[in-house]
C-alpha cells in the first residue's frame, strides 16, 4: 500500500495527492493508495499513519511531500519501511520554528495555528542517523524556493537520489516520475 504523507498548509486535495491517486486508479491499482488529511499536531498525525500502517505493515510503502516527507522519515525508521521523500523538509521543527502562527490550508481554507508545542513535537520526531539509507529514494529540484535542496542530499547521502536541475518546491517534475514511483513502492521489493 502506497501511504502518501502530504505537506504542510497542504491536503489531500494537492496536486500531487491527486496526480498519484488518479495514476493508481488508472492502473487498477486505487485500492493501494491511501492519503487522508494529516492533523496540524505531530503526534495525532504520526497516530493516524501508524494506525494505517498497523492494517498492512509489511507493504506500506511511503511518499512524503515536503513536511510529509520529515514523517516519513521518522516512520520509515520507526517501522522498518520503504518511502520516497519528495524535496522532504530535513529538520522540520527547525523550517517551520520562524512560522509559528496562524495559517490556511491551501487547499481547503481551514484556518489553524503553529504553536511552539506543534514544533516541539516535530523536534522529537527527528532521526539524527539513518539505519538503513538504501530503504529511501529522494527526490528534489533544484529551483526548490522554500527548502535547500542540497540540505536534503547530504541528510541522505546513501539513498537512491533524484535530483533535477531547476523546478521549484511543488516538484514540477513529479507527473513524469509516477511510473517509476509506484513500481518502486509496489513491485520493487528489494
Amino acid at each position: 500500500m502506497i501511504i502518501y504523507l502530504h505537506g504542510f498548509r497542504s491536503s489531500p486535495a494537492s496536486t500531487k495527492a491527486k496526480c498519484l491517486k488518479n495514476h493508481l486508479s488508472e492502473k487498477g491499482l486505487s485500492d493501494q493508495f491511501w492519503c487522508e488529511e494529516l492533523p496540524i499536531d505531530p503526534a495525532m498525525a504520526i497516530a493516524r499513519v501508524e494506525q494505517t500502517i498497523a492494517t498492512d505493515p509489511a507493504k506500506s510503502v511511503l511518499i512524503g511531500s515536503s513536511l510529509g516527507g520529515y514523517y516519513a522519515t521518522y516512520l520509515a525508521e520507526k517501522h522498518d519501511l520503504r518511502a520516497i521523500l519528495i524535496n522532504p523538509a530535513t529538520h522540520a521543527g527547525q523550517t517551520l520554528a520562524p512560522w509559528i502562527g496562524p495559517h490556511t490550508n491551501l487547499y481547503t481554507g481551514e484556518h489553524f495555528e503553529l504553536t511552539s508545542g506543534h514544533v516541539a513535537a516535530l523536534n522529537n520526531l527527528w532521526v539524527p542517523i539513518l539505519s538503513k539509507p538504501e530503504r529511501f529514494w529522494l527526490i528534489v529540484e533544484t529551483g526548490d524556493e522554500i527548502l535547500d535542496y542540497r540540505e536534503a542530499v547530504s541528510r541522505y547521502a546513501g539513498a537512491r537520489q533524484t535530483v533535477i536541475e531547476g523546478g521549484d518546491h511543488s516538484l514540477r517534475h513529479f507527473p513524469d516520475l509516477l511510473e517509476a514511483m509506484v513500481e518502486f513502492a509496489l513491485f520493487d521489493k528489494d
